[in-house]
């Protein structure tokens, strides 16, 4: 008949729990219970605390019911014909504490992190296939990086992550490591999807999992280039050929509305023919989705000599931000700028300051889909503006442009202004012509 006794191997002030399993004479088994006590209040008769120790009953407790778990599973092995072993015993005193789950599946965030990012290729993605994309690797990376820096010598599960688990971390996020709010709630959101991702796997999940806030918070400071910009940046003064091959990318990007990417990956190819009528077709890289783009006359004015020479999206940030200081757009306004600080040898970090700054400052690749979706709203549909900048939703796309629902609303009734007045002048139009025609 299978025994167990509860050991301490060190005289260490805060010694290991062993359980130690007698299975026969001849074979006997031990592992770590995970589980620590001050060797002077351990009785070495009864393989517990000793009685007179203040917490022993919580304690004595948790052992006893560990003995009664592993003494139930050694019977239900016994009866199935399964071997016992030392892996064998691990698992299960893990089981029993919620360590893990039946398949094996730690509960400790870390290690949820970790088979998320183990599994990645074989997730389905937002594009409707399979296996994540390298940036969204690299994302869940990141997020174990920072949350081992931030449980230090703890070790966190899963089901602690509830709405003030996920406010004390952002605070963490927004104060400590001083990242921006938008970026502290994408860790949080990816933090949420990992809980969510484990809790498939039979991992307990707080019931306050759903509840925790990781919206991305309005756009405060909306940075992009107004026409009467554009036309100075198209009208500057630049000599030295590098910096107009990345004037022309800069001013292409805002007619097409398209990111630094997919903007530095056109050629010929992606211009064709469509119904008689001349548009640009591709892929991007972040959405999968496909995009058309009608070549408007501003286009062609712009590629009137042929495309830009093709440069890496780092050439065309540094080069766009001296374009815009060559062609002065150095009105004082509030964001963010990156700023790189080394942290030990070799180590480079990449905080974002914000501040008020001269506009050529915060000019990167970015502002050609803000500045194309900002400035044709209005005045291009507001659908076809979403085609065009691949936009999900309203409310995502009104959200990035920093307008709000009344600004909606105001567009409405200019809608409506602009129709009654075509109305007022069409009966008049029709009594010309019928007069023209008598």
């Amino acid at each position: 008949m299978a025994t167990i006794k509860f050991i301490l191997q060190s005289k260490s002030d805060n010694a290991p729990i062993y359980l130690r399993l007698s299975l026969s004479k001849s074979k006997t088994l031990k592992r770590k219970t995970g589980l620590n006590f001050n060797p002077k209040n351990w009785s070495t008769d009864t393989g517990l605390p000793k009685q007179n120790y203040a917490d022993e009953k919580n304690l004595t407790s948790d052992l006893r019911k560990l003995k009664d778990f592993v003494l139930d599973k050694v019977n239900d092995a016994n009866k199935k014909n399964d071997e016992v072993t030392g892996d064998w015993l691990k698992h299960n005193i893990d089981l029993h504490f919620e360590r893990i789950t039946e398949n094996k599946q730690s509960e400790l965030i870390v290690d949820a992190i970790q088979n998320l990012i183990n599994n990645a290729d074989f997730r389905k993605n937002a594009k409707g296939g399979i296996g994540l994309s390298k940036s969204r690797k690299n994302a869940y990376t990141s997020l174990k990086n920072i949350f081992t820096d931030y449980q230090k010598e703890n070790s966190y599960k899963v089901k602690d992550v509830n709405v003030k688990f996920a406010n004390d971390f952002l605070k963490y996020l927004i104060n400590d490591k001083k990242y921006s709010k938008s970026y502290a709630l994408k860790k949080i959101a990816d933090l949420k999807t990992v809980c969510f991702d484990a809790e498939t796997e039979g991992i307990k999940t707080h019931p306050q999992l759903k509840k925790i806030d990781s919206t991305k918070s309005k756009n405060e400071t909306i940075i992009y280039l107004t026409p009467l910009e554009l036309e100075k940046i198209a009208n500057a003064d630049i000599t030295t050929e590098a910096l107009q091959n990345a004037r022309k990318w800069l001013l292409l990007g805002c007619n097409i509305g398209q990111r630094g990417g997919d903007l530095l990956n056109l050629n010929e190819n992606n211009f064709v023919i469509r119904n008689g009528y001349e548009v640009i077709e591709l892929k991007q890289q972040k959405t999968g989705k496909n995009i058309t783009i009608p070549v408007l006359q501003t286009t062609k004015d712009i590629l009137e000599t042929g495309l830009p020479y093709k440069i890496s999206i780092q050439k065309l940030n540094e080069h766009i931000k001296e374009v815009c200081k060559l062609a002065e757009i150095d009105e004082m306004t509030k964001g963010g700028i990156i700023e790189v600080t080394k942290k030990g040898e070799g180590n480079k970090h990449k905080r974002k300051t914000n501040g008020t700054y001269p506009k050529h400052e915060l000019i990167t690749s970015h502002v050609c889909r803000r500045s194309f979706a900002t400035n044709q709203y209005g005045i291009l549909p507001t659908p076809l503006i979403m085609q065009i900048t691949a936009h999900s939703t309203e409310k995502m796309f009104l959200n990035y442009i920093g307008k709000n629902s009344l600004d909606y609303a105001q567009q409405i009734a200019d809608f409506y202004t602009l129709q009654a007045q075509k109305e007022k002048k069409e009966p008049q139009f029709n009594v010309i012509k019928n007069a023209s025609n008598q």
